[in-house]
């Protein structure tokens, strides 16, 4: 990171704003919109498999949508994409919120939402490099880490407070109103863009069949060695926060209620915000690709000390800990994933890699809401954080001694136009 690039220069620059709220205010929806789904769910059913399913379709489709989806963010003006895609969500989620809509139909519409997300995420993350330039990217990527987690634990935290004050379908409202007023956003204050793939102009280049776009994809992440443990490192995080999934029977269990599932969600982020704030301001520039490694174990190693049956403080303050370091590692591994990564299939390989990280946040809280309903969720979150750390190893080794960010920032051939 440039260390004469501030806070302040990155928010002068208007459109960097213009992404920073819209994504802002959609987040906080999104984080209200979970609490009140996980809140219905599980008073209605009293089941933690059917709670982390409900949880899980908010993230899983995104694989899909990553896979099928993603390079419109590179065929088509990223602008107008965030624009439409903004107000697909918000049409789609507006239907969840009415009361006695069937279950099944309300996984339906939250799964197309979830499938809708890498493509808006991609556009996003690509479009960032352009607006800010090189040297002003890395700070940007940081003030995004900490504001966005800050805005996740507001969602969240606020999220139980108003299902208490309220109920889940005025939450659920408000989640689609959010959309709707992100689409304005980048409609008005985004200065529009032609396609980043200039070829996606030839209507005969868009007849790719998804088999072939498929095996493209993954060559693209798998098949450099330091690509494919980058990408790797980033997708074991979503055993870091399997927690989430279970946070409403988790607190139930402790003798807590929505304000007390609330504050375990807003763990995470608050961590997070720390973690941000502490590795992009304090890690010199040089130690971060080193410490990446060491700070994947790290990462997984609180969430496993749930196998001791820590309380709620505790657990809290475990879940605080494991999001500062996750999200320096995230940080981290985006960064060099998108400075390895031209242009013109930027979006692709962004929404591919965070697909894979937000289909894996929703898989692991599935499988680990099954396993809760045969044991209890303490432990099973317990299970998860130890395999995270067997599985963090290895990747630790391979990384060893290799990938360093500086070096492929300093490739002409990748840096940004």
């Amino acid at each position: 990171m440039a260390p004469n690039v501030s806070y302040r220069e990155v928010f002068g620059v208007r459109e960097f704003r213009a992404i920073w709220l819209a994504e802002g205010q959609s987040v906080v929806g999104d984080q209200l919109a979970r609490v009140a789904l996980s809140v219905l769910v599980f008073s209605d059913t009293g089941s933690a498999a059917l709670t982390a399913l409900a949880y899980a379709l908010t993230f899983v489709p995104s694989l899909l949508g990553g896979i099928a989806l993603t390079s419109l963010a590179d065929r088509v003006p990223r602008r107008e994409l965030m624009v439409w895609i903004d107000g697909l969500r918000g049409a789609l989620i507006l239907p969840v919120a009415i009361p006695g809509m069937p279950f099944w139909t309300c996984c339906v519409l939250v799964g197309v939402v979830s499938l809708l997300q890498p493509v808006f995420k991609s556009a996003q993350l690509a479009l960032l490099p352009e607006v800010l330039g090189e040297e002003r990217y890395l700070t940007g990527l940081a003030i995004r880490s900490v504001t966005i987690q800050f805005f996740q634990m507001v969602g969240f935290a606020g999220g139980g407070l108003l299902i208490a004050l309220f109920n889940p379908h005025v939450v659920l409202v408000l989640d689609g109103l959010s959309f709707f007023a992100s689409a304005l956003l980048i409609r008005i204050l985004l200065t529009p863009r032609p396609a980043a793939d200039r070829s996606a102009e030839d209507l005969s280049s868009r007849r790719w069949s998804s088999r072939a776009s498929m095996r493209q994809s993954w060559r693209l992440l798998f098949g450099e060695r330091e690509m494919r443990t980058l990408v790797l490192m980033l997708w074991l995080m979503a055993l870091v926060t399997v927690y989430e999934g279970l946070a409403v029977p988790y607190a139930v269990l402790l003798g807590g209620d929505a304000v007390t599932a609330g504050l375990i969600l807003a763990a995470d982020p608050l961590g997070s915000i720390v973690g941000a704030v502490a590795f992009s301001r304090w890690v010199p520039e040089s130690w971060r690709s080193k410490l990446l490694g060491p700070l994947v174990v790290a990462a997984a190693v609180p969430v496993a000390i749930c196998l001791l049956r820590p309380g709620l403080l505790l657990s809290v303050m475990l879940f605080v800990l494991a999001g500062a370091l996750g999200t320096s590692v995230v940080m981290q591994a985006t960064a060099a994933i998108t400075l390895r990564t031209p242009d013109s299939r930027r979006g692709k390989i962004l929404g591919l890699s965070n697909a894979g990280l937000t289909t894996g946040t929703g898989l692991s809280p599935l499988l680990a809401g099954a396993i809760a309903d045969r044991t209890d969720a303490v432990q099973t979150v317990g299970w998860f954080g130890l395999a995270g750390v067997l599985a963090a190893i290895p990747l630790a080794v391979m990384w060893h001694g290799s990938g360093n960010i500086s070096r492929v920032s300093s490739d002409s051939s990748l840096r940004c136009s």
